[in-house]
Formats: structure tokens, sequence, C-alpha cells
């Protein structure tokens, strides 16, 4: 454990080796993109993304999260018309990420199915640190699993939680309004 903890605080992201975004910022400047760039997402970027998921929290650390990265644009185009046609501006994305899990039976004491969250949770390190390297995306929740599943050759038991594209803004959509803190937070 002393050689795990020694390697963690040598590694180049805490030792600071890497540009570093506050977190706050990258929260702050986050948006949905609709509107991407014709330009591919570098294999270096693309790895960070995948690796900040892979680090992500999870119940009882199942990790039962899965994703299939769709980079090719047939099959982008495929899986859009089949899953989510109402939404064609995810053709744009270069990159559709597909959130998906084959272990859905683990439900938490308060009565929620853990790979909810879970996915979620991994998907918003995602959102971040592709925020972190310049990047947008936009989640994607209306969409037809069977399609999703038919299209990437999923198994029948999995369970598509998740779309995401991925990819260069072309865009820089305002902020959102939100509620104010007083509103959404009460504090005993």
């Amino acid at each position: 454990i002393a050689y795990q903890r020694e390697q963690y605080l040598e590694h180049k992201y805490v030792k600071g080796g890497v540009k570093n975004m506050d977190v706050f910022a990258a929260i702050q400047r986050r948006r949905s993109i609709r509107k991407y760039l014709p330009k591919e997402v570098e294999e270096e970027k693309l790895k960070r993304i995948l690796e900040a998921a892979r680090l992500a929290p999870s119940a009882k650390n199942r990790q039962e999260w899965r994703f299939v990265v769709v980079k090719d644009r047939d099959k982008r185009e495929e899986l859009v018309r089949e899953a989510s046609p109402h939404q064609p501006f995810m053709l744009s994305a270069p990159i559709i990420i597909v959130a998906y899990t084959m272990d859905n039976s683990y439900v938490m004491k308060c009565g929620v199915p853990a790979h909810y969250i879970d996915i979620a949770i991994a998907l918003s390190h995602i959102h971040l640190q592709a925020v972190e390297e310049g990047l947008g995306t936009c989640w994607i929740g209306s969409f037809d699993q069977d399609g999703a599943k038919r299209v990437l050759g999923l198994p029948k038991e999995a369970e598509v939680v998740q779309l995401m594209t991925l990819g260069y803004p072309a865009e820089e959509p305002p902020p959102r309004p939100r509620l104010p803190l007083e509103e959404i937070v009460r504090i005993i």
C-alpha cells in the first residue's frame, strides 16, 4: 500500500506535470455542445478522457460501466438512424460514446439501482475532462435502447444507459439560467 501511495504521489497528474485546470473553472465553462468542428479528437486526449471515466468511483467499487467509442462515420450514422433519429446534430460529432452495463443487479439500500448513478459519475468525469482538453460533449438520454444494442452488437442482457457526443465545439452557447443556491440548498 505504501508503494502504491508513493506511485500515486509521483504520478505526473498529481505533481502537476501536465496543464491542470481548476475543477470549478471546468464546471463553469462546460456546456452542452450540439455543433462540432469536422476535426478528429487526438488519441492521447481521448485516452485521458476515457481514463478519467475509469478512475470514477462506483458503489462497492463494482465498476459496472462499459463504453463503446463510436468513431466510424458509417456506424455513427447507423446509430443515430436506429437509436436517436430525432437528434441529427449528433452526426456532427466525430465521436459518440455509448455507456452501458452488463450488470444491473446491485440495488443500493436506498432502493436505487447503483449502475445508473455510477455511470452518471463516470460520464461526468468524461464531461469535465473533455472541457479540460478543449472539447465539448452533450449528454443524450433520449434514444432507443434496443436500436443502440442492435447497431453495436451488444447482447440482449446489456442495458444502455446513456449516449454522449464528443468533439471540438463549433459553438459557444451562453450559460443557461440556474436557480439560486438558496433555492436548492437547505443547511441544517
